[in-house]
């Protein structure tokens, strides 16, 4: 008796409807999220037996929180920082259940289908910012 050894390879393709131009797509920069501000469901889909990773969505907006310097999900009623947009989560990322911080793709300058973006966003509460996003809604 010989064993054999067996591969398994699992391809995930992001969807980007949310996405309208391929502008500032190549200007990304990388981020560390605060997994416990995401939300099973909204932001990320959680791991199963087949996949025991949870993957966080494409096009989820973010914020920064201040004290940490850490990313979560963009909230124009938040006070630590998150109520100014920095951009959207590029890629999908995925991360280990119980994993604290999540490394990440942040879009922060290009053009986004409001309408299509995960958990949805209302561009009328997004405030413009100098330092944030440039970010134009369609």
């Amino acid at each position: 008796m010989t064993v054999q050894p067996i591969t398994t390879t699992v391809t995930l393709n992001a969807g980007r409807p949310w996405l309208a131009s391929l502008h500032g797509t190549d200007q990304t920069e990388t981020v560390t999220l605060d997994a416990s501000k995401l939300v099973a469901g909204t932001h990320y889909t959680a791991g199963d037996a087949a996949q025991p990773y949870s993957r966080v969505l494409s096009g989820i907006p973010l914020g920064k929180v201040t004290a940490s310097g850490l990313y979560g999900p963009f909230d124009p009623a938040a006070v630590d920082g998150r109520q100014v947009l920095a951009g959207f989560t590029f890629e999908e990322a995925l991360f280990a259940p119980g994993q604290p911080k999540i490394a990440a793709a942040l879009l922060w300058h290009g053009v986004v289908r409001a309408a299509k973006v995960p958990g949805g966003i209302d561009p009328t509460k997004v405030t413009p910012s100098v330092t944030g996003a440039q970010i134009r809604f369609v």
